[in-house]
């Protein structure tokens, strides 16, 4: 996660050194949700099932890969069992699938984006690098991993997670809510009119990081959640497997700032617990979620990074821990 975190900083300086005619395709922080973002409860149906498409300009290394790229709005579950819209990305490669059998379905879980919309894949597959003002600045630094599995055949299809690109808070490393929406991405993309898939085709997981863990939960919830889908692997790299012995790893790290994003989360999935944990917060804590809460992963890099934890509590970290609702919290979430 460093290596990855460290990438995106030497990414942003990079592109301030070249022609933003060549890199940028400038996008307000304040603009408007996009209309195709929205959905009304009457519109969200069964998990898996198509809200609504609109096609998909790819840009950056997506771009150059031949095949056609679909923006998707699908149905899917909260981690309480609400039904929920989830944007994502599907993209069908131009060529034909060479292996055996029908084309497989590579459903991806993004790994740390950020917890603004902005931040979300289906946004920035269509600039090269998404940049509207101060620090919110990002790139698509998985691109490569797409277009790689597309150019060799694979079906993709990217989740945005729940919350991320849609309206509300993005529930960051819920276990249910990312791994039920990797499960609904892949019946989602199958149910996509004008594509080759096959509703008896193979399904194949991938994930680093945040995606780790998706796909790690994507796979245990798989045989009760989504029996009906052919799940034949699953690439589960570096998940965050359990919160609880995480916080020391991070506090002074480069990636101090995400502890925003999972407290955000934990509000938005848990609100009776926001008081307890907002009880626990200094003046600084308030600023790091309400900063946090709109930034991208290199905006938070650059704002809190190597920052420790401490000064944002008013509880030594280790009572944190130890504090029953908190850890229960953090356990719910275990892989």
């Amino acid at each position: 996660k460093v290596v990855l975190a460290a990438l995106k900083i030497s990414a942003v300086a990079v592109s301030a050194l070249l022609p933003t005619s060549l890199l940028f395709t400038p996008m307000s922080n304040a603009e408007p949700v996009n209309d195709f973002y929205d959905a009304i409860p009457g519109d969200v149906g069964d998990p898996g099932s198509v809200i609504r498409t609109e096609p998909l300009a790819l840009a950056g290394a997506v771009g150059g890969v031949p095949g056609v790229g679909t923006r998707i709005l699908y149905s899917s579950t909260d981690t309480h069992g609400s039904k929920v819209a989830v944007s994502g990305s599907y993209l069908e490669p131009a060529a034909p699938w060479s292996g055996a059998g029908p084309r497989p379905t590579v459903v991806i879980g993004p790994g740390t984006q950020g917890q603004g919309d902005q931040c979300a894949p289906s946004r920035v597959f269509s600039q090269r690098i998404h940049f509207s003002s101060g620090l919110d600045i990002t790139l698509g630094y998985e691109e490569m991993f797409v277009a790689t599995l597309v150019a060799r055949g694979f079906a993709v299809v990217v989740t945005d997670y729940d919350g991320l690109g849609t309206p509300g808070m993005h529930t960051y490393v819920n276990r249910l809510a990312e791994g039920q929406a990797l499960l609904d991405a892949a019946r989602a993309a199958k149910k996509l009119p004008g594509t080759s898939l096959t509703p008896d085709g193979p399904v194949a997981l991938w994930g680093y990081s945040q995606g780790g863990g998706a796909s790690a939960s994507a796979l245990e919830l798989a045989p009760s959640y989504a029996p009906e889908l052919d799940l034949v692997g699953a690439y589960v790299g570096a998940p965050p497997a359990d919160l609880t012995t995480l916080l020391p790893f991070i506090d002074g790290s480069i990636l101090t700032g995400v502890i925003g994003y999972v407290l955000n989360g934990m509000i938005q999935a848990y609100p009776e617990a926001e008081q307890a944990l907002r009880a626990k917060l200094t003046p600084q804590g308030e600023d790091l979620l309400e900063k946090s809460k709109e930034q991208c992963i290199g905006e938070t890099i650059m704002t809190f990074g190597l920052h420790h934890l401490q000064p944002y509590f008013n509880v030594p970290l280790a009572e944190l821990v130890r504090d029953p609702q908190f850890h229960g919290l953090l356990d719910l979430q275990r892989i």
